[in-house]
């Protein structure tokens, strides 16, 4: 069993079907990428796992725990990391006040680990900088270091290189994959970015109206086509 275990999940908006008996599961030391074209469903399917909308049956696991009733601030005290689409950091706040909120769901006086700023070296030369003065880039690192602050044992990704700069996709991918390697952490990335997300593919999903349409390892996505399936 993963540490993710995703079963049969049906989610509405109004009186619209998104998401259709979605299945999936994430393992530790893995990464497993959503692929699909725009309007499948990859962003709701990412707020389910998260709890920011609700479903109306199916099950979602963490560490073989029933989540599909917990609040989003009680997965992230569960060990659940998200880093949404368009990154959303605290605009007005320092690049300091953004990671201290990553720290929200853990003890007051809980300091900052030091890892981020291996990770994203930037960060630390920017703490007293406002997130709003970043460049799209910083912030992607910003909004991703946020989400790690608490140590996540399930980091959820939604399309971390949009907008940003080749070097920083880069920066972005080595770090996703340092994060998968150690074996202590999985990975859910939904991306558009094909070549980004083959690359870093353990394994892979493809949603096609809100269906599961096509899953299995990422080193069988080229042989399989699977660019043809989630092109434009």
């Amino acid at each position: 069993m993963g540490l993710l275990e995703v079963k049969d999940v049906n989610q509405y908006y109004g009186g619209s079907h998104i998401l259709r008996n979605v299945s999936l599961s994430a393992e530790l030391g893995e990464v497993t990428v959503v692929l699909g074209r725009n309007g499948v469903g990859k962003t709701t399917l990412l707020k389910t796992l998260m709890g920011l909308v609700p479903i109306r049956s199916g099950s979602i696991r963490l560490d073989g725990q029933a989540i599909d009733r917990a609040t989003p601030y009680e997965r992230a005290r569960m060990g659940m990391g998200f880093v949404p689409q368009g990154r959303e950091i605290f605009a007005r706040l320092t690049v300091q006040e953004n990671l201290e909120m990553g720290l929200a769901s853990r003890r007051a006086g809980t300091p900052i680990p030091g890892e981020l700023f291996d990770l994203f070296p930037v960060l630390r030369q920017m703490l007293g900088r406002r997130g709003g003065d970043l460049s799209g880039g910083q912030q992607q690192q910003l909004a991703i270091a946020r989400a790690l602050a608490a140590g996540p044992r399930l980091l959820i990704l939604d399309e971390p290189t949009e907008g940003i700069q080749p070097s920083i996709i880069k920066d972005i991918g080595r770090v996703v994959r340092m994060l998968a390697d150690r074996g202590d952490m999985a990975i859910v990335l939904v991306e558009q970015y094909y070549d980004f997300a083959e690359e870093l593919a353990d394994r892979y999903v493809v949603m096609e109206r809100g269906e599961v349409i096509a899953s299995g390892p990422g080193s069988e996505m080229a042989a399989r086509d699977i660019r043809r399936l989630v092109a434009i």
